[in-house]
């Protein structure tokens, strides 16, 4: 382990000095087990050469954040609508204005107007886990964006630039294509089906100015979500690390497999395979259903994985010839003691 790391642990954990008594013992070596996992978890990932130095740096920084102190403490708790950690938005432009995504008997359907375009990529994904966030910790489906384009960028873990490929003309766009979506789950099975519908936003007003980002505006601009769609947030809300959401935000599927991760692990008794082709009709958007489609999706999945279990170690899965092996494992975020309850 560098020199640099170990500085970085030392940044993040504090210096190990001798402690008093049994409770403070305890703490130091959870301390080094956490210096001990993430450096085991770095050697590997070198070897395999899946990371430049720098992203790993970073990755491995943030993983050292999270396992030093819990997301409750740092006061990072965060949620995703449930309906989208069972099925995926687009991790690409795609052409159209409909996009289906199936998990078992579940189906996601995201519909758009064809001259708006469906939302894509990683920026629909943290305005949702936004959105959710402040639906819940606000008991209101009307949300306040803030004053100014940098103070939101900075809520959602963006950087402010400019420019034809910038930040701001990107989360412009996104923001157009998302609030003018609407969502429809659909669950079929012999003896069941119900179908919900959920248009994201019942209205939006926007007041930044793109030229003058860090410019308050006269008015808060706002977000009211549909009826439908904040109720299904409050009653069946995933709760994440944003910690981690931000340590995965380059890679749209390595957002979807951990907000499905701590999902999935929630619910699951003792372990399950599930097979390639349908974790590929769930996240495999862009590839194609062949033989060779299967086998670089799977390929990409395992890859994204990697930098999954970075930050979440606790998670149980491994690659089995069966499929995609999940073992009953410790929620990343621990499950509260009352459900949140919906509010009319």
């Amino acid at each position: 382990m560098s020199d640099k790391h170990i500085k970085q642990i030392r940044d993040l954990l504090g210096d190990i000095v001798p402690a008093q008594g049994s409770q403070k013992k305890k703490k130091v070596a959870k301390k080094k087990r956490a210096i001990k996992k993430v450096a085991d978890r770095e050697k590997a990932l070198v070897k395999k050469g899946d990371l430049s130095q720098k992203k790993l740096d970073d990755l491995v920084a943030d993983a050292l954040a999270i396992e030093a102190e819990s997301a409750m403490d740092a006061d990072k708790i965060g949620f995703m609508c449930r309906a989208l950690t069972q099925a995926t938005m687009p991790h690409k432009k795609t052409g159209g204005n409909e996009f289906t995504r199936r998990n078992g008997n579940f189906r996601m359907t995201i519909m758009a107007p064809s001259e708006v375009g469906l939302p894509y990529g990683t920026i629909p994904r943290l305005l949702m886990i936004w959105v959710a966030t402040e639906a819940v910790t606000s008991r209101s489906k009307t949300l306040v964006l803030g004053t100014s384009l940098s103070a939101f960028m900075h809520d959602i873990d963006l950087d402010v630039t400019g420019g034809r490929w910038g930040s701001i003309p990107r989360l412009k766009e996104q923001m157009k294509r998302l609030f003018s979506s609407t969502i429809i789950a659909r669950y079929d099975d012999p003896e069941h089906t119900s179908t919900k519908v959920f248009p994201v936003v019942e209205s939006s007003d926007l007041w930044w100015s793109p030229q003058k980002p860090g410019q308050a505006a006269i008015w808060d601009s706002t977000l009211t979500l549909s009826d439908t769609f904040f109720e299904e947030i409050i009653s069946n809300p995933v709760p994440v690390d944003l910690r981690a959401i931000a340590a995965l935000k380059k890679s749209p599927l390595a957002l979807d497999i951990y907000v499905w991760l701590t999902y999935r692990v929630s619910y699951l008794k003792g372990s399950t395979a599930i097979p390639w082709a349908l974790l590929q009709a769930q996240f495999g958007a862009g590839y194609p259903s062949t033989p060779r489609g299967l086998r670089n999706f799977k390929a990409s999945f395992l890859a994204a994985l990697k930098k999954v279990h970075v930050v979440y170690p606790a998670v149980n899965v491994a690659d089995s010839k069966n499929g995609l092996l999940l073992t009953q494992s410790k929620t990343h975020i621990p499950k509260a003691k009352k459900p949140i309850k919906s509010i009319s």
